[in-house]
């Protein structure tokens, strides 16, 4: 009889949008125990994931899986590249980047049977100035409603878009110097993202042909835009179509320096970091090990593209409404 492998879930009791009761339950009813032992790890502090994934794969465990959001999922796989030990994911969060694109259910019992039939794929990474990434990361607007979340803790379907539209009218684009490889472009843009995986998450594709495991980033530059333009902009990034639109700029590279005029803030897998003028960001081919789907199924959407489209401009002009009322309500007082 073949010795079990040993898999190690990490649940991060705060992270994601839903509880975890229910998946601790789940675990021993779907798990193959004639093909796993293991353990359930419970985070104690920001940064823990990291420490209990490194100690795992110091022993050899076969995977160890993150039960909860993008953040948690960076955290342990940081500590798992270029080992032995693969990742493995039980998304719950509110954006999910990584999971959605390779296909992990959402649906708890499916993303356990996914781990149960244990298919390993490489993956490639990405760095921005030394900090890990799998997803995606960049400089610009995301970055700062990346801040503007960390600061107000709001998180959930779709916000990045409603954000949007209620800080378009302050946020000033910044102008960039773009070294790809030796060729110098200057951008005033929006946004910046350098892409490994295709979406930020919720299926909002900002880097709609991106591959895991080309060795290549997929960098989009959003140039300026108004508010007329946001539901095109909002239907494409939904539609996986952004490429498209006339105000997208898109290159293949391995690497890229960004040059800004004055520090400020960037992302890494929607997490916010201070950085320098200076940003230089690759791809590191072929290090971290995910367990995947045998086949991959179709991309679990949460409705139709149109319809998702509607809600997230009336929310987000609703939100706009409410707050320009709101001031015209202090300026009178």
């Amino acid at each position: 009889m073949a010795e079990k492998k040993k898999i190690t879930f990490i649940l991060n009791p705060i992270s994601g949008t839903q509880g975890k009761e229910q998946i601790l339950k789940l675990i021993p009813e779907k798990l193959d125990t004639s093909l796993y032992d293991y353990d359930i790890i419970k985070t104690e502090y920001a940064g823990h994931a990291v420490v209990l994934a490194k100690t795992c794969a110091e022993k050899g465990d076969f995977a160890v899986v993150a039960i909860g959001g993008d953040g948690t999922v960076n955290e342990i796989a940081r500590s798992l590249v270029h080992t032995d030990t693969a990742l493995g994911i039980i998304p719950c969060g509110s954006g999910n980047g990584l999971a959605r694109h390779l296909h992990i259910s959402t649906i708890v019992g499916k993303a356990i049977d996914i781990l149960n039939k244990g298919v390993v794929e490489t993956i490639d990474y990405g760095k921005i100035n030394g900090q890990l990434f799998f997803c995606t990361c960049g400089v610009g607007f995301d970055a700062f409603i990346s801040l503007k979340f960390a600061e107000s803790g709001k998180r959930g379907p779709l916000s990045y878009v409603e954000q949007t539209l209620r800080e378009n009218l302050s946020y000033k684009p910044e102008t960039y110097e773009l070294d790809i490889e030796g060729n110098t472009e200057h951008y005033k843009a929006f946004v910046i993202a350098c892409g490994n995986a295709a979406q930020y998450g919720n299926n909002a594709y900002i880097a709609p042909h991106a591959s895991l495991m080309d060795g290549m980033l997929d960098i989009t530059v959003l140039e300026p835009f108004t508010l007329l333009d946001v539901p095109s902009l909002t239907f494409q990034l939904f539609n996986k179509t952004i490429d498209q639109n006339s105000h997208i700029k898109t290159f293949r590279c391995k690497s890229v320096h960004i040059h800004r005029e004055k520090p400020g803030v960037a992302h890494y897998d929607g997490d916010p970091i201070m950085m320098g003028e200076d940003i230089y960001v690759n791809i590191v081919p072929a290090g971290l090990r995910v367990i995947t789907p045998e086949e991959p199924e179709s991309p679990e959407h949460d409705g139709n593209v149109l319809e998702r489209t509607q809600e997230v401009v009336l929310n987000g002009l609703r939100q706009l409404n409410d707050e320009i009322f709101e001031g015209i309500r202090k300026l009178n007082r």
